[in-house]
């Protein structure tokens, strides 16, 4: 006799979307905050390399924003916009690479 095995897929769907990293709450605001803001005013990369004193300047701006729209904590608020900032860095040294 064999046993065969039964998948219950509406479970394992589910399990497969809980397990998708999630974007932070907030994620896109932080982007389009320091693109409108700090990212024109200081770029956040200079001839190729990352400008990290400007990154972080920008991050802290838009944390300190973020906090007070969200009431999150001020870790909460820097992680989020520690990753905007970095992912607008990111894009824009692919695009002057280019």
């Amino acid at each position: 006799m064999s046993a065969t095995r039964k998948i219950d897929w509406t479970t394992a769907m589910h399990e497969l979307r809980g397990s998708r990293t999630q974007r932070p709450a907030g994620l896109l605001a932080a982007q389009g905050l320091i693109r409108a803001t700090s990212a024109k005013r200081r770029p956040l990369v200079v001839a190729g390399a990352y400008d990290r004193a400007a990154i972080m300047s920008a991050a802290i701006a838009a944390a300190r924003v973020h906090q007070g729209r969200t009431g999150s904590t001020w870790g909460e608020a820097l992680s989020v916009t520690l990753k905007a900032t970095w992912a607008l860095a990111k894009a824009s040294r692919l695009a002057n690479a280019h």
